[in-house]
């Protein structure tokens, strides 16, 4: 069993940076992947950004490439986001994922086992 704990939201204007973090507790033994999906009232959870442990490897959505930054160190795993716009805003969650592999990256919430309870993100403009 995997506990995952966010922290690091807050409320920026555009154009600011936050970093979020995410500890985890227990065995990651199995676990592929990690992940920070984003979710708004009335929409669909959407991926942001995953780490594949094994390698490090790093994926983006369109939408934030060039701005976030995914990274995993010893128990954390961060999210550095730089040049915030409104449409950043949203709940942050962090979640790990026993799927997925050298050629497959799991993008979809339900392929992630494990999730935290979130980390509020609010953009102003």
């Amino acid at each position: 069993q995997v506990q995952l704990a966010e922290s690091g939201g807050g409320s920026v204007e555009v154009g600011g940076s936050l970093r979020l973090s995410c500890t985890s507790s227990g065995s990651i033994y199995g676990v592929m992947y990690m992940a920070w999906f984003r979710q708004v009232p009335g929409k669909e959870r959407e991926g942001v950004a995953q780490i594949f442990l094994s390698s490090r490897s790093t994926t983006y959505a369109d939408s934030v490439k060039g701005r976030f930054t995914i990274a995993r160190d010893s128990k954390t795993l961060t999210l550095q986001m730089n040049n915030l716009k409104p449409e950043d805003t949203g709940m942050y969650y962090c979640a790990a994922s026993l799927n997925g592999g050298w050629l497959r990256v799991p993008t979809r919430p339900d392929e992630y086992k494990y999730w935290g309870r979130g980390t509020q993100v609010t953009v102003s403009s």
